[in-house]
């Protein structure tokens, strides 16, 4: 069983939609984890656009990434360029490192028509690289 961490700065959006859709997407395959080099709880809107896809990440918890000291990482993921740029080292000498900056929908301002948008245009791009992901990475 690998291990994969998903990694962004407040483990509350970004990171916690690719938790969801890996666990979605690979059966038995890796242990996923979610964490931030902060922790901000679960942000309303990635639940509440998860949830429009039938994925439920309510039970999830915002960790930070130093909860995880000790684990073999086969990879870590950062979402985000902030947590790419601002991590700490994490000691994980065989994990393959994997960056995608995603948007943070979370920072949009307006209606709630555009931020509904922007919560579905980050989490269908979330979905479509945690899909390739597992079908690329831990399929083979």
């Amino acid at each position: 069983m690998k291990n994969v961490l998903v990694l962004c700065t407040g483990n509350s959006c970004r990171s916690q939609m690719a938790h969801g859709y890996l666990n979605y997407f690979q059966d038995s395959l890796a242990t996923i984890y979610s964490a931030g080099i902060e922790t901000h709880g679960l942000n309303p809107g990635a639940v509440s656009i998860m949830q429009e896809d039938g994925i439920d990440i309510t039970s999830h918890t915002s960790n930070n990434v130093d909860e995880y000291e000790g684990i073999e990482w086969d990879y870590i993921i950062t979402v985000c360029d902030h947590a790419k740029e601002n991590c700490p080292f994490i000691p994980a000498k065989n994990a393959e490192r994997i960056h995608h900056n995603f948007s943070d929908p979370s920072k949009v301002n307006g209606t709630q028509e555009i931020k509904h948008a922007a919560f579905l245009k980050t989490r269908e791009e979330i979905k479509a690289f945690c899909h390739d992901f597992v079908k690329e990475e831990l399929v083979n």
